[in-house]
């Protein structure tokens, strides 16, 4: 049984290096240091304006208008990594998800979230938690603890408003 435990793929490793180590850079160009965060539970969601997905933007707005007041930070992620689905270029992104769903949440700027030139702090993710950890398509989610280190991940289809996605964020926020 013990030999099993070994072979399982979502092993969560000793997590030594936290996500407030990593940066982006704003949708508008500013640097965005995770260190800023540091005891508040970030959510990190790859984004795409043309996904099937796409309308979780307004769920992912809810839900940071619901929880911001309890140290919770939403971070959308743009990327073209799936379907290239994330064509425009980040003005672009930042018009459409403002204006189509008033996104008042933080964005980065387009970046890769997989393979061998996504952002450091994906790398950092899969390195950390495993493979649960990379997208497997727009939409993903990965929520940070209040310590830096990755509490649980979610694929796409869960819905930001979703009583599971609610019940792991509300469980990070009363740690």
């Amino acid at each position: 049984i013990l030999m099993f435990n070994f072979l399982q793929t979502n092993i969560k490793a000793d997590q030594i290096k936290l996500a407030y180590e990593y940066k982006f850079n704003d949708i508008n160009g500013g640097e965005l240091k995770l260190n800023k965060f540091k005891n508040k539970v970030i959510v990190v969601v790859n984004v795409a304006s043309q996904c099937g997905f796409t309308k979780q933007y307004e769920d992912m707005q809810k839900v940071w208008e619901k929880y911001q007041d309890q140290e919770v930070v939403m971070l959308g992620v743009p990327s073209n990594d799936f379907g290239q689905q994330e064509p425009g270029n980040n003005q672009e992104i930042k018009n459409f998800c403002e204006s189509k769903f008033g996104i008042s949440f933080l964005m980065t700027e387009k970046v890769s979230v997989k393979g061998k030139n996504a952002h450091p702090f994906y790398i950092w993710a899969k390195e950390s938690y495993g493979i649960s950890a990379i997208p497997k398509w727009n939409f993903h989610k990965i929520i940070i603890n209040k310590t830096g280190k990755i509490e649980e991940t979610f694929a796409s289809i869960t819905n930001p408003s979703s009583k599971k996605f609610i019940n792991a964020l509300e469980k990070a926020i009363s740690k």
